[in-house]
């Protein structure tokens, strides 16, 4: 039996999370990029919020999302990092109900052709957590392009095929 995909666009309700110790919402290029792109997508804007680069914030911040049957999905930017404050991974990891091990491997793949080698130190993550996607993306907006447009854009599409996510978030 063929899976019949949608002709029209799904609307979600996504929250944009910035992880950073030295911006605030006027400089949040990152952050701002992410509502602008998700919003042209036709998509809405649940909530958006900046924190520091601290574990236990960030994971409150995300459970309080997470519980929320109306958050489809959750973008945060910033803290994937290798410095010792960067912590968003160890954040999202004990939320997560799986692991999109996909997520991480393809935005490396393509941030190779951007930045080089330097793509080894994303810890760049996804995963579903009480049927909502998290997408942890690095802090620079050329990643947050990358991770949006290449990935999260057309996976967050229910007209995408053969399978995207947007079945898998809609409660």
């Amino acid at each position: 039996m063929a899976h019949t995909l949608p002709t029209e666009k799904t609307p979600l309700n996504i929250a944009v999370l910035t992880v950073s110790d030295t911006r605030d919402y006027d400089s949040d290029s990152s952050g701002q990029y992410l509502v602008d792109a998700l919003t042209a997508e036709g998509h809405r804007l649940a909530e958006r919020a900046l924190l520091k680069d601290n574990v236990y914030d960030i994971r409150a911040q995300v459970s309080n999302w997470i519980v929320r049957a109306d958050v489809h999905v959750v973008l945060i930017t910033g803290g994937t990092g290798f410095t010792d404050r960067d912590s968003t991974p160890e954040a999202i990891k004990p939320l997560l109900d799986k692991e999109v091990a996909g997520f991480g491997e393809m935005f490396r793949q393509l941030s190779w052709q951007e930045i080089g080698t330097s793509t080894i130190q994303s810890r760049a993550l996804a995963g579903l957590a009480n049927k909502t996607l998290i997408a942890c993306l690095p802090g620079s907006t050329g990643a947050c392009r990358t991770g949006w447009s290449q990935l999260l854009q057309p996976q967050l599409d229910a007209r995408q095929g053969p399978c995207n996510f947007v079945g898998h978030l809609v409660r």
